[in-house]
């Protein structure tokens, strides 16, 4: 049983690494664009007007991916503990950064030893 729940966090945390790199890329590739914007109108000499409601599009887009990141990581906290409640505490799954804390969840008192 301890095999098949190992099994499916490997699943889980490849996924779920693979969305945060995601989301990252693109959030930066929105950052991009939205440069590019700003530098091609002053490039051709336009108003301040020209390509404000696509800016603020843009803007926009980029600030919800931001917050979709947030909710990721908000996940991967929760995995986190989840990891723990299910028997795999002293398993890691390759992210070489710690997990940011858990608000409210204490630690369980508990450490290996060797």
């Amino acid at each position: 049983m301890l095999k098949q729940r190992r099994q499916a966090a490997e699943k889980v945390a490849a996924h779920l690494f693979a969305v945060e790199e995601g989301v990252d890329a693109a959030i930066s590739r929105t950052a991009q664009f939205t440069t590019a914007m700003i530098e091609a109108r002053a490039e051709a000499n336009l108003s301040a007007v020209i390509g404000q409601a696509e800016l603020a599009l843009a803007s926009r887009a980029t600030a919800l991916m931001v917050e979709a990141r947030q909710l990721i990581v908000d996940a991967h906290k929760q995995l986190a503990q989840t990891r723990i409640d299910v028997g795999l505490r002293e398993v890691s799954f390759g992210d070489t950064s710690e997990c940011p804390p858990i608000e409210g969840r204490g630690s369980a008192g508990l450490h290996a030893v060797a």
